[in-house]
């Protein structure tokens, strides 16, 4: 050896240089698994990510809706009857002219409309009210079970009209109603599609899974229920809830009726997946292997589709949320007391009231539209995503 240097494999002066292997994309990507590559391409697509925030806030609004509302959803104030909107303002005008701090909204004076006698009010600049945060306002109970009386926002004295939406023919706070009526419209969404997803997940399974006459029979029901008219159906369904249940009882009975009429889209996916997969190698293997038919479904084939089924669920909650509306505004769905987004559309039934008063109409309708945007943006992100392999 001696004195010889012995250098590099890579450097052999006797032969041609051999360059470092570069790691391989696909390889390091097939390394990854399958839900990092999902969320990886769904983090990629910034207007799923925003509708999936927006979607987080109507939760968590509906999950705080008591202590977010400055006013409880069914106080009535009659002398504020129609009170139009107040814009909440940083900086009030002093005396000698200049500005200082006070976060304050304006209050109202009263005018008579003499062409339509009746009286109005009209927003006053003079008058303010003082807002603050986490003041005490009426006593609530938080998820019925803390009781508590602060707010996040609402004027220092509670006695003094703070109507950031305006109010409704009664004087209630429309911005409140909106607050509640969130938890109650995008929760039976949630119900819904939950019991939706069972029943689709279940009997599509099924019919894809053994095939013959259990399919047969499962696709000639879901045909059935497929062709009946729904708002025919929803209105007879509705007319034989007795009108001495109680609000919480005929929230649960809309669900179910919305729900057992949105299971069929999903059955069907579901069984043509199944019909594709149930005949690959590793279904095949693990048949060969002794598992179960029940393992089969739950454990080799649907984990495969598990994805796909996310985006579909997600999808269909705005089905429900408009479903639940409709009905609601009709009058043959959920009724006062219950608040939600289609009961406050009740009050612009007429086009007396709009013109009064159009924010009665605009907020709950542009909360819908948000909401069911939201998921439509949010599901297309996710089933975008549901293959992460496909570029």
């Amino acid at each position: 050896m001696g004195g010889t240097q012995i250098g590099p494999v890579l450097a052999l002066a006797d032969g041609p240089s051999i360059s470092p292997l570069r790691q391989n994309k696909a390889v390091s990507t097939a390394a990854v698994g399958p839900w990092r590559l999902i969320a990886g391409k769904f983090f990629r697509q910034k207007v799923a990510v925003t509708a999936g925030t927006i979607i987080l806030i109507l939760y968590l609004v509906g999950l705080f809706a008591e202590f977010l509302a400055p006013a409880l959803p069914d106080t009535a104030r009659p002398q504020y009857t129609y009170a139009p909107p107040q814009g909440l303002s940083f900086f009030a005008t002093k005396p000698d002219g200049g500005s200082q701090f006070n976060f304050h909204v304006k209050g109202y004076t009263i005018a008579i409309d003499k062409v339509a006698l009746r009286r109005t009010f009209v927003v006053d600049d003079k008058k303010i009210v003082p807002v603050g945060f986490f003041v005490k306002g009426p006593a609530y109970r938080l998820w019925g079970l803390i009781p508590m009386n602060r707010h996040l926002i609402g004027p220092i004295n509670p006695n003094d009209p703070m109507y950031l939406l305006g109010a409704d023919r009664l004087g209630r706070d429309v911005f409140s109603r909106l607050i509640y009526g969130t938890r109650v419209s995008m929760s039976i969404g949630l119900v819904g599609v939950a019991v939706s997803l069972i029943l689709g997940v279940v009997l599509g399974s099924i019919s894809g899974f053994y095939g013959g006459w259990v399919d047969t029979l499962i696709q000639r029901v879901i045909e059935v229920v497929s062709a009946m008219p729904t708002i025919p159906l929803w209105l007879g369904l509705a007319a034989a809830i007795p009108l001495t249940w109680s609000p919480v009882t005929v929230y649960f009975v809309i669900t179910l009726i919305v729900s057992l009429l949105g299971w069929t889209s999903l059955a069907r996916e579901v069984r043509g997946r199944f019909l594709a997969l149930r005949s690959e190698d590793f279904v095949t293997a693990a048949r060969l292997d002794g598992s179960s038919e029940a393992r089969l479904i739950f454990r080799h084939i649907l984990p495969s589709l598990t994805s796909h089924i996310l985006a579909v669920v997600t999808l269909a909650v705005p089905t429900m949320i408009v479903a639940e509306t409709s009905l609601s505004f009709l009058g043959i769905g959920l009724k006062p007391p219950v608040v939600s987004w289609g009961v406050l559309l009740q009050d612009a039934q007429n086009i007396r009231t709009v013109a009064t008063a159009p924010w009665l109409l605009i907020w709950p309708a542009l909360a819908v539209v948000i909401a069911v945007l939201s998921f439509n943006f949010f599901g297309d992100g996710l089933r975008d995503a549901a293959d992460p392999y496909d570029n």
